[in-house]
């Protein structure tokens, strides 16, 4: 049996054929369903309708504060001209395909990088560079391998596929509509995302919001913690009450391992189009020391802070639960904050060591939701709260060229 949706004593389960192709039982809320001898209905569609209004159901409350904290999975797939999205697995390929197989074999093996399944390495690059930065102080270069060299080398190829090009398919186009959809005197959306790309960014222009990023709104823009604190609001010389009237489409964005426009100068840290080093945490072990430098620290901090926050919803979209700072604050406040509820999406509801004690939590408390769900899948059916609606920016093209105005 296979879950593909758990909240408390609500869930929905499916159990394959021995082939594996189809769909042979569906479980509601632990029971089977029994389904009419004469209906022709696929199971697995009914299954995934189910855990749909489920789910629906469960994002249709209006939570005060709401959170999302975003991992590959929302970026896989997505950008232009074949240039998309990549899992690390796929990252590991890119270095193999750039520097040679032969020479990344011999850079693990001066390295010591010696996972491997069966004869082939474990595409594991978080580690591999864990331990080539731990190695390269002590562990003598070679003729045919320059540690230090090949970690620049790597770490070059992971921020050139980060360099990606928003579609207007793409979903971060209607997540953002959606999970903006609310009171505007309710504290602002925030997004966490430890992608490096800039995908919500550009969905966020292309939808003519104000995006809070911790960047002064002045050219050049700098970095400093308390852009965050500023809101927008609309300051009418007509009116005759002094109070505040925020302007909707406005969302806060936090990047808490850099971002491939950000770079590190005399000045400040500065967000450019083009940069001559990005600042990221590359994939590593010390990237949990690395979060307690700025601005890093800062994005964490305002994350440990939001989920402390009265009743609270964080979305956990596309996250592997591997990074252990960021899963750290999670369990923290699934411990001490009675208003926290937690939503976890991911493709395929994971019994590994990293999602294990989830699932063990999903079954017991309602406060916890796991669904097994693509983030297109999930945009797209994420529910629009229709007793909040958003001003309409529609762009007008003049073509000054005609004469009828037309």
């Amino acid at each position: 049996m296979e879950f593909i949706y758990i909240n408390g004593s609500s869930s929905v389960a499916i159990e394959k054929t021995v082939d594996g192709r189809s769909v042979e039982k569906v479980f509601i809320d632990g029971k089977i369903h029994k389904f009419a001898e004469d209906d022709t209905a696929d199971k697995n569609e009914f299954a995934q309708k189910t855990k749909r209004n489920k789910y629906q159901k469960f994002l249709s409350r209006q939570f005060e504060n709401l959170v999302v904290l975003t991992g590959a999975g929302s970026s896989v797939g997505v950008g232009e001209d074949g240039k998309t999205g990549r899992l690390l697995t796929q990252l590991w390929d890119d270095a193999e395909k750039k520097l040679t197989a032969a020479k990344l074999d011999s850079f693990c093996q001066l390295v010591k990088y010696t996972d491997k399944e069966g004869d082939q390495y474990t595409k594991n690059l978080e580690k591999l560079l864990s331990v080539a930065n731990a190695a390269k102080d002590f562990v003598s270069s070679t003729n045919d391998v320059n540690i230090a060299k090949t970690i620049d080398e790597i770490q070059k190829i992971i921020k050139e596929k980060c360099d990606l090009k928003i579609t207007t398919d793409a979903p971060h186009h209607s997540f953002i509509e959606k999970i903006t959809r609310r009171k505007v005197t309710l504290p602002r959306a925030k997004i966490f995302t430890l992608n490096y790309d800039t995908l919500f960014e550009q969905a966020g222009r292309k939808g003519n919001f104000t995006i809070i990023d911790g960047f002064s709104f002045s050219f050049p823009r700098y970095f400093s913690g308390r852009n965050f604190d500023y809101d927008v609001v609309l300051r009418d010389k007509s009116r005759l009450k002094e109070e505040d009237n925020f302007i909707n489409r406005v969302f806060h964005l936090y990047k808490p391992h850099g971002s491939i426009d950000w770079e590190k100068t005399k000045e400040g840290i500065k967000q450019s189009d083009v940069v001559d080093k990005a600042l990221m945490i590359y994939p590593k072990d010390s990237k949990y020391e690395s979060s307690y430098e700025q601005p890093f620290f800062e994005m964490m901090s305002r994350f440990q802070q939001n989920l402390r926050k009265d009743n609270v919803l964080l979305i956990c979209i596309g996250f592997s639960f591997n990074d252990k700072h960021i899963v750290t604050a999670i369990q923290e406040a699934l411990e001490q904050n009675s208003g926290f509820q937690l939503m976890v999406v991911n493709k395929g509801i994971d019994t590994t060591n990293n999602f294990k004690w989830l699932l063990n939590l999903a079954k017991k408390h309602s406060n916890i939701v796991l669904t097994d769900e693509l983030f297109s899948d999930f945009a797209f059916n994420y529910p629009i709260l229709k007793s909040y609606t958003q001003d309409e920016f529609k762009k007008i093209t003049v073509n000054l060229t005609d004469t009828d105005g037309e």
